[in-house]
C-alpha cells in the first residue's frame, strides 16, 4: 500500500477502514514492518507535528489519529468550545508525514455508552488527576481502544503533559500492551510558551502573562544549584511567588514529584534526590477561562 499520496494522507473515518490499512501495509511491508501511532485530540501544531516526524523517522507506516474524546472532559469542561479546524489538521499531517489519519466521530468510537473504562490509580491522583476527576480514565480507555483498534509497535507522546506519559506508560506496563511509550520532548514558541491547541483562547494580555510559566521553570536548575537546602516545600513556595507577580495568573497547583511514579519526593533537600531519581516539576495555572500546564523534568 502506498498511504501517502499526493493529496497528502489516507483520510479514513472508521474502525474497520484504519485496521484495513495498517493490515494492508503489513502485509505488503513484509517481516520487521512497524507501525507508529501519534493520538491527538486535533487542531493541530508543531508540536503535534513533531511526533508525526519522530515516528516517520522511525517506522515504516504512521497513523495520526484526531479525536475529541468526550471522556476526558468534566461536565464544566471545554469540550464543545474545543478548537476544531479538519483541513487545518489535513494540512499539518501531510507537511508532517502521516500516512494514515484516522478522523473518527463519536459515535464511530463509542456506538453505545460504554460500560467499560481504563482506570489507573495512584500515578492519577496528584496534579491534573487531582482537580480533574474523572479525565485519567477518559484518557486511559481513548488510549486502550486506540491501542486496540490500531495494533501500534510505538506510540509517541508529548511530555507537556508528562502524567499522560506516565498514565499511558503504566497502562501499557500492567497491560502487557505490546507497544512500546516514546516520550518526545515539549515544543516551545519562540518565547518560551509551550505549545497547547488551547493557546488560541488566551488573550494578547494573557498570553504575555502566561509566559511566567516557562520563565519560572527556567530558574529551577539555578535555584537548586545555588541552595544545597532547598525543599520541595520551598521550591513551590518559590515558583507560586514568582507566578503571582502576573495579575491574571491563578495557580491550581505548583508541584515537585518522583517521576514516573508522582510520589512525593520527601522533605530531604531536593539536590539529594534529584541525584537519585527523576524529578517532575509541574505547574498548571488558569489565564481567564484558559488553563496551561507546563514541565521541566529534572534528571541523575
Amino acid at each position: 500500500m502506498t498511504a501517502l499520496t499526493r493529496t497528502g494522507p489516507r483520510i479514513v473515518r472508521t474502525i474497520a477502514d484504519v485496521r484495513a490499512a495498517v493490515n494492508e501495509y503489513r502485509a505488503a511491508a513484509g517481516a520487521g514492518a512497524t507501525v507508529g501511532l501519534v493520538p491527538t485530540m486535533g487542531y493541530l501544531h508543531e508540536g503535534h507535528a513533531s511526533l508525526m516526524r519522530r515516528s516517520a523517522s522511525e517506522n515504516g507506516l504512521t497513523v495520526l489519529s484526531v479525536f475529541v474524546n468526550p471522556l476526558q472532559f468534566g461536565p464544566n469542561e471545554d469540550f464543545d468550545r474545543y478548537p476544531r479546524d479538519e483541513e487545518r489538521d489535513r494540512a499539518v499531517a501531510a507537511e508532517a508525514g502521516a500516512d494514515v489519519l484516522f478522523m473518527p466521530s463519536v459515535g464511530e468510537m463509542y456506538p453505545r455508552k460504554p460500560l467499560t473504562s481504563v482506570l489507573v490509580s495512584e500515578v492519577t491522583s496528584r496534579l491534573c488527576g487531582a482537580s480533574r476527576p474523572g479525565h485519567f480514565d477518559g484518557v486511559g480507555t481513548v488510549v486502550s481502544k486506540l491501542f486496540n483498534i490500531v495494533g501500534p509497535d510505538r506510540a509517541y507522546f508529548g511530555m507537556k503533559d508528562a502524567q499522560q506519559v506516565a498514565v499511558v506508560t503504566r497502562m501499557a506496563e500492567d497491560l502487557n500492551v505490546p507497544v512500546e511509550i516514546v516520550p518526545c520532548p515539549i515544543v516551545r514558541d519562540p518565547d518560551g510558551l509551550a505549545m497547547s491547541s488551547r493557546n488560541v483562547y488566551l488573550t494578547a494580555e494573557e498570553r504575555e502573562q502566561a509566559l511566567v510559566l516557562s520563565r519560572t521553570l527556567a530558574q529551577v536548575p539555578g535555584w537548586l544549584a545555588d541552595d544545597a537546602g532547598l525543599t520541595s516545600d520551598l521550591l513551590k513556595q518559590r515558583m507560586e511567588q514568582l507566578v503571582r507577580r502576573m495579575p491574571l495568573a491563578d495557580i491550581e497547583y505548583a508541584e515537585v514529584l518522583t517521576y514516573p511514579d508522582l510520589l512525593p519526593p520527601g522533605e530531604a533537600p531536593l539536590r539529594e534526590a534529584a541525584a537519585k531519581e527523576r524529578l517532575l516539576v509541574a505547574l498548571a495555572v488558569r489565564f481567564g477561562r484558559t488553563r496551561l500546564i507546563d514541565n521541566i523534568l529534572l534528571t541523575p
